[in-house]
């Protein structure tokens, strides 16, 4: 029986290796190797290994490596720390193959503590591109500790060739997350604001900013100015999903509690809002305003009007429901939320087309894991020169 291990280290990453993980588990031929880490462990973030528990999938490895703090020593510590407590499981699980997804430094550390383990390493999402994040370098680095890639559209697959990954090696398989819009029977208005305690008529926005961690200090700056910009609608309800561990993330967290202390019936925060949820409130949204790359991958699934701010998702693909805002100030965001939220715009999206895939990645994942080679040769790469 082929050993898969699955490292997940966030709640959103967590929600887009489900259907993978859910299929991994259920097959005869494969057996699930869940190594749970970072942010799934920590109280302050939601303790989501709870949910993992819940979804009935066993957990092989709980690697702690999250500090409590997120200064640039924090998060290098925990990126030290992980690689001891991934050495730790490795030498005890012994899996044939490593799956992980991303670019963030949990899955540096993972996937640089396989290596001397001589494990292949399948990795999802290769090839992207965010300029304003740390995330841009880890990326590119867990390529090229792969022996499998599974890009989310044509152009990445490209371009992880271009690092030298031989193409038979390189699948373009889309977005796995997109396969929970077409799987989960998401909820209506009316169930969404029972399960939420949030007003069952008007608008809703979502809201979701993260640190750009390629830029000094500017995390509080630009989340008092998001929130300035907010203010301006009274007639949009927000619903804030909270920033991850990353540098800067906690600034960005006091200040929307700030705000919502002081203004209690524009909006609602959540730590963790669970893959059902989320997708339900995405469905159920007039505009979503920050810079998740949800906002590029799931929301053009909905026809989601989308304000996207700065730099952090530069580079990526993007549908058209993008309206992008380089300046981060008040006026331009509000300027950027009155174009999302119009009739003219709102139409303009009618029958896009989601560049990340139609939502049946999964099962193709799983199949190339358990087709994958598992001689000596897949660990001895060669470099791929296109000419």
């Amino acid at each position: 029986m082929r050993k898969i291990a699955v490292v997940t280290g966030t709640r959103a990453e967590y929600g887009l290796l489900y259907w993978i993980i859910k299929d991994i588990h259920e097959d005869a031929d494969l057996e699930l190797q869940l190594i749970v880490t970072g942010m799934h462990l920590s109280p302050e973030f939601g303790l989501t290994v709870k949910e993992i528990e819940r979804d009935g999938f066993p957990i092989a490895e709980r690697v702690e490596m999250l500090l409590s703090s997120d200064t640039e020593t924090a998060i290098a510590t925990s990126m030290g720390l992980g690689m001891i407590g991934f050495a730790k499981a490795y030498e005890r699980l012994r899996p044939d193959v490593l799956l992980v997804l991303g670019d963030r430094y949990e899955m540096m550390s993972a996937v640089t503590a396989s290596v001397p383990f001589r494990i292949p390493v399948a990795h999802i999402h290769g090839g992207e591109s965010t300029e304003g994040l740390i995330d841009e370098p880890i990326r590119h680095a867990v390529t090229k500790m792969s022996h499998l890639h599974f890009t989310s559209t044509e152009r990445y697959k490209k371009r992880v060739m271009q690092m030298g990954e031989f193409p038979e090696t390189v699948f373009c398989l889309g977005a796995p997350g997109l396969d929970n819009i077409y799987k989960l029977d998401l909820l209506n208005r009316q169930k969404l604001s029972r399960e939420l305690n949030i007003p069952q008529t008007g608008k809703i926005g979502i809201v979701t900013y993260h640190p750009v961690t390629l830029e000094k200090s500017t995390s509080e700056y630009q989340c008092v100015e998001l929130l300035k910009g907010l203010k301006a609608f009274p007639d949009i309800y927000w619903i804030f999903t909270m920033s991850n561990a990353d540098t800067g993330g906690r600034i960005i967290i006091e200040k929307i509690e700030a705000f919502l202390d002081e203004n209690p019936e524009r909006g609602k925060a959540f730590t963790s809002l669970g893959t059902l949820r989320y997708l339900s409130l995405l469905k159920n949204s007039n505009v979503m305003v920050g810079n998740s790359s949800s906002g590029l991958i799931e929301a053009p699934s909905f026809e989601l009007p989308v304000v996207n701010i700065g730099d952090r998702q530069r580079g990526r693909v993007r549908a058209k429901n993008l309206i992008d805002v380089q300046e981060c100030n008040e006026e331009s965001i509000k300027d950027a939320i009155r174009k999302a939220t119009s009739n003219v715009f709102r139409e303009s999206l009618n029958g896009m087309e989601n560049p990340y895939g139609s939502g049946d990645s999964s099962e193709k994942i799983v199949d190339r894991l358990k087709l994958l080679r598992l001689d000596g040769n897949i660990i001895k790469k060669r470099f791929y020169d296109i000419n």
